[in-house]
Formats: structure tokens, sequence, C-alpha cells
């Protein structure tokens, strides 16, 4: 049996490894474009490789999977985040589970995660710097698989290249008539665009609010969590949730968009003005900036904002005045101009459009043998290790796909 994988990432690598072990004297072959396998696993999670989450806090697989939850649904059913943090922990890979539920290994070192996998690639022989320029199918069972300096003939050919930000990184595949979710980018953080420089929110630099509600205006898209403040505007977990919420409402809007910002989470205005009311008047003689309910540096910046000396004594605010700022606390309005990538780690919604597997096996329908697994289909998630997550589960899914089918054929009934 020969197998070529194309794309020596989470997916391939999970993949290549669960065929060896059940098949060691399969030929299994791998074609990476880049210098060597695994360099997105080394960066994940800030080098430290956030694998998987402990889903605790998921409702719904679509809270965490904007696309192709459905898909993901079926297939935890037989290896989801407990069956990847069993395996590696069989590996001898101690986990810990962090307060946000993000799985990383003990040793807060990636490199331990992508040791691991490439011990489990003895016996795959890796092309490297080998970009695929076509897939052909020879007949209704075998695929030559062709690079700019090497052409060979495989019974089986899985394509986990991962995201592309442009639908060209796909053409390789031009020749099976596949159907193509236009690529764009996901996990983003906002750059913001601000007329007046003496209140722009990049002066707050470095600050966190831990549970922001933000949304993007005129849209159901919404998301909660930590906001971090950066030079060029808004990052953190809340907005990197609603850009993948968001991913093609915004590319198609060349990320021109108005955010609101609820500083205080799901706090309505008429409870926040009952709170801040109530603290002006048990504090009728103290300066306004000092009963902040926010962070000082934040709560100072809001009253600039809406021109109140943070001086003013609780009692000189007026009514107007506080309405004006509790609407700021609720429903703070920045203008997004653009999109800035999130650190080295890209995300892509789109890909290989779903339509064209089979959903149980990830096979594809026109093509038998041909598989697809991680981020190259139309699958993304949002941040926390559920797009390794993904990776691995589809990588486990396809290896198990070819194992039985290549039984079947030696043992047939």
């Amino acid at each position: 049996m020969k197998t070529a994988i194309i794309g020596a990432g989470a997916a391939g690598c999970f993949c290549a490894t669960i065929l060896k072990r059940f098949l060691p004297e399969a030929q299994i072959d791998m074609y990476e474009s880049g210098s060597k396998p695994l360099q997105k696993v080394a960066i994940t999670g800030g080098g430290r490789c956030n694998l998987t989450n402990s889903f605790t806090d998921v409702k719904s697989i679509n809270q965490v999977y904007p696309r192709g939850f459905n898909l993901m649904k079926r297939l935890f059913k037989r290896f989801d985040h407990q069956a990847t943090m069993r395996w590696f922990e069989d590996e001898g890979v101690k986990l810990m589970i962090q307060e946000d539920h993000c799985v990383f290994p003990k040793s807060q070192d990636a490199m331990e995660i992508v040791s691991i996998l490439l011990r489990g690639l003895q016996g795959v022989k890796i092309f490297t710097s080998q970009r695929v320029k076509e897939i052909l199918p020879c007949n209704s069972s075998s695929y030559r698989i062709s690079t700019d300096s090497h052409s060979e003939v495989y019974d089986y050919v899985v394509v986990t290249t991962g995201g592309s930000p442009r639908a060209s990184g796909l053409d390789f595949l031009s020749d099976l008539a596949l159907e193509i979710v236009p690529p764009v980018p996901s996990l983003f953080s906002f750059t913001i665009a601000e007329k007046d420089d003496t209140t722009s929110i990049s002066k707050l630099m470095g600050i966190v609010v831990k549970d922001a509600e933000i949304r993007l205006t005129g849209t159901k898209f919404k998301s909660v969590g930590p906001l971090l403040i950066t030079h060029w505007g808004m990052s953190g977990p809340a907005i990197l949730r609603l850009s993948s919420y968001a991913a093609r409402w915004l590319a198609e809007r060349n990320y021109e968009a108005s955010l609101s910002v609820n500083w205080l989470g799901g706090m309505i205005e008429e409870n926040v003005r009952k709170m801040l009311q109530q603290q002006m008047d048990d504090n009728p003689k103290k300066q306004i900036g000092s009963i902040h309910p926010l962070t000082q540096r934040l709560w100072h910046y809001l009253l600039l904002k809406n021109c109140i000396d943070p001086e003013r004594r609780c009692a000189d605010v007026s009514s107007k005045l506080l309405n004006r700022l509790v609407a700021s606390v609720c429903n703070d309005i920045y203008h997004i101009s653009g999109k800035n990538r999130y650190k080295d780690e890209f995300v892509t919604c789109g890909g290989i459009s779903i339509s064209n597997i089979d959903p149980n096996t990830l096979e594809c329908k026109k093509h038998r043998g041909l598989y697809f697994a991680g981020e190259v289909l139309d699958v993304d998630a949002v941040t926390g290790g559920f797009n390794l997550q993904a990776a691995w589960t589809m990588g486990y899914i396809v290896a198990q796909s070819i194992i039985q089918r290549h039984v079947t054929l030696l043992n047939p009934k």
C-alpha cells in the first residue's frame, strides 16, 4: 500500500503516525512545502502548544466551530478531546488544563508535542521544500503526485495542506473539479481608526478588560470575553472570536465596520446607570474619577472622551453627563479600519467544501482513495485549542478509514 500525505502539519503528521502504527509495512510519503514538518504546531499557543480544550464551557459545537460544526459533531463521536488527551498522555506527555479550559503540556513547551509526533513518523519518507503542483487520477484507484522534482503514483492521497489565504493555494487540485469555498482570513485583531489622537484608545495599550461584550453594529455577530487594547487597536480572545464568527462578512466589507463595546460585559444601561448613580450619591464630595467601576486608566479615558473632568465632584455631575457616560460604558463605538494577523498563527475560513466529502470517512465523493483533513477543508474554529483538536480528530478519522479500506481489500468476504 502506498499513501501520499500532502502537508506535514498537525493533521498530516497525526494521520501518518496512526497509519504507521497499524500498518508498519505501508509506504507513506509526506510532501511539505516548508523547510520542516510541524512548523505551525511549534509556535501555537505562544510556543507552548494549546493542543486542545476541555470543552467545559462549550454548550454547542457551533459556539466554537463557526464553520463545519455539524461535521465536527459527528467526528467527535469517534475521536474527541478526551481521546486526544488520552493519546498524548499514553505517549508520556503530562497535560494541564488552565482556568480558561485550554489544554497545554505541563512542560509548557510545544517542542514536546513536536517530538512525540516526529517519533511517530519513523519509517515515513518526508520530502521537505516540495510544493505539490498537481494531483492526477491515473485510474479509479490511484493518483499521480507531481512536484517540481518528483513524480510518483499512490493508492491513497491525503490532503492536509492547512489553510491558505488565497484560492490559488489550492490550484494543485484544479484537475479534480472540486467545489471550493473562497478562502479568507479568520482569527485576527482589529485596527481601529480614530479622528482625534488626543482621545485615541491606543493610548491605553496593554490594558485588558476581563469580560467585555463586543458586537458588530447592525449584525448578530457578538462575542464576550477578555479584550486587549493594543497600539493598533484591539485584540484578545473576545476580538479573535468575533473575527472568526464574522470572517466572511468582514472580508466582503474590506474589513471596514462599526464595533460596539460594552466595557461591563452584559450589563444593560439601566443597571449601569443605577450603579453609578448610587456610587455618586454615596460619595457626593469625591471626584468622579475615583469611583471607577473599570480600571482607572480606562475609566479616566471614558470620562475625558465624554468631556467630563475626572476631578469633578460626583455631586456636580449632571444627569445629562451621566447618561452620556453610561451610553459610552455600554455602547462605546469604534471604527474598524482593517485587520492585523494574530501573532504567527494563521487560520483560514473557506477551502474545500464539505459537500465534496463523505462525512463519515472524509473521503472525496468524486474520487475514491482521495481524502481531506484539517483546515484545508471549510472547517475552522475560534482560538483556544479547537483548531488543533479538529486536526487531531480528522487526521485520526482519515487514518482509520484507510486502514479499514486496506484490511477489507486484503480480506474480502
